[in-house]
């Protein structure tokens, strides 16, 4: 089955195009909050202008705008095309990369640079890369007592490893072409965000 791929919950703009788990086409590019100017154009440059038998997007957390526009254009294709849309989580994508790239590491904490200088926080592990933690949004401090010893990875790593005092993590963000890392339990989400805090604004009473 192909499968289209879009990635857009950080300053990365992404996509891919996968066939049974192969990546057949993918680009990558750090756009910071041009996802709405270079989304829709990668993928018309992926083959067959990505046409796909489904869509997988992710609900972030991360951006509010880039997740949106993720999820809009997902949304739009899927019903276009006639064909599945599903979701997967910025944390999850971040950590099985991670591992992927380090076999060795026993649990990895993912961290994504959040609003009011907070950090969207999961922790990850075991041999089939579960969840070990809910998704917090923290201050850094606080952050790195969730995070333990753990090896880090996100845009949030460097305010995280800071607050810590070490420097055992990385910082990276989420790439489409990923997702082949993935189990199928991470990418069955519903096409909704996931903006792993409350809103601001509150209703009057």
């Amino acid at each position: 089955m192909r499968v289209l791929v879009i990635e857009t919950a950080t300053a990365a703009c992404s996509v891919a195009l996968l066939d049974d788990g192969v990546v057949v086409a993918a680009a990558h590019e750090v756009v910071g909050r041009g996802h709405a100017e270079r989304l829709v154009p990668m993928i018309s440059e992926l083959p067959g202008g990505g046409r796909a038998d489904a869509i997988l997007v992710d609900c972030g957390p991360g951006s509010f705008t880039g997740v949106r526009v993720g999820l809009a254009a997902a949304r739009a294709l899927a019903f276009g095309w006639a064909i599945p849309v599903h979701g997967y989580g910025a944390p999850a994508l971040l950590a099985a990369a991670a591992c992927a790239e380090r076999p060795d590491l026993a649990a990895v904490t993912v961290a994504i640079t959040g609003g009011h200088g907070e950090l969207f926080v999961q922790r990850f592990g075991g041999p089939d890369l579960s969840a070990r933690t809910s998704l917090a949004s923290l201050l850094p401090a606080a952050a790195a007592a969730v995070a333990e010893r753990d090896w880090v990875v996100g845009s949030g790593a460097p305010a995280l490893l800071a607050a810590r005092g070490d420097a055992d993590g990385a910082e990276s963000l989420p790439d489409a072409a990923d997702v082949r890392y993935l189990a199928a339990a991470f990418t069955a989400l519903p096409a909704t965000p996931v903006y792993g805090r409350a809103p601001d604004a509150k209703l009057p009473a």
